[in-house]
């Protein structure tokens, strides 16, 4: 037995198939489907969304932008930006959480508290009050 590449039908096997598909297809290999469905760089950017372009690294410079480019290209950047700058809050609220606990443990070294805090307060709007009713009655 002969291998497949060997055999004699093979190529008129091969031939008829891409026949057959090539009735399907237009200019340049496209079939009517893929034309039909393709879409066209029909979105003009604005210098924001030129910006997010840039930023999430499509492109290097301003000057490689296309005066129009698909829209689908353009949502994939938004997407891809969206995600970093939640990466980027994600780190600040990080870091922000330390920076809490930091400044707290220097509060309780201090004997501070937000009770103490609150106490003073009523304290001082008590002696106010106690002076404007005196100099009320003068």
């Amino acid at each position: 037995m002969l291998p497949a590449r060997l055999r004699p039908g093979r190529l008129l096997a091969a031939a008829g198939a891409a026949g057959a598909a090539g009735r399907d297809r237009g200019l340049g290999g496209v079939s009517r489907a893929e034309q039909a469905h393709k879409v066209a760089a029909s979105y003009k950017p604005s210098k924001f969304d030129k910006k997010i372009l840039l930023w999430t690294g499509r492109f290097k410079t301003e000057d490689e932008i296309p005066p129009r480019i698909p829209p689908e290209m353009l949502d994939r950047a938004r997407n891809k930006a969206r995600v970093k700058a939640c990466y980027i809050m994600i780190g600040l609220s990080i870091v922000a959480c330390f920076a809490v606990i930091a400044s707290a443990k220097k509060a309780a070294a201090r004997h501070e508290s937000l009770t103490s805090w609150n106490m003073a307060k009523k304290a001082k709007w008590r002696r106010e009050a106690a002076l404007a009713a005196e100099s009320k009655t003068k």
